[in-house]
């Protein structure tokens, strides 16, 4: 599910249904993330572990940024 997750972000970037910079892209980005993370977890996959989480806290980083207020 969370690659799933990960991919219709993507695509939907890709496509031009979704900002790259927005808010949903990166929610998706650090559910589906973190989702990858506990199932590559849950096998014992070291590799997709460290990738998969490295990429939900990127998602979860750009959640947390400020966002600059249009003028």
């Amino acid at each position: 599910m969370g690659v799933t997750i990960l991919l219709l972000a993507f695509f939907l970037n890709l496509v031009g249904r979704m900002a790259r910079d927005g808010r949903t892209y990166a929610a998706l980005n650090a559910v589906g993330g973190s989702l990858a993370c506990a199932s590559a977890w849950m096998i014992g996959f070291l590799p997709f572990v460290i990738l998969e989480g490295t990429w939900a806290v990127f998602g979860f980083v750009a959640l947390l940024r400020p966002r600059a207020r249009p003028s």
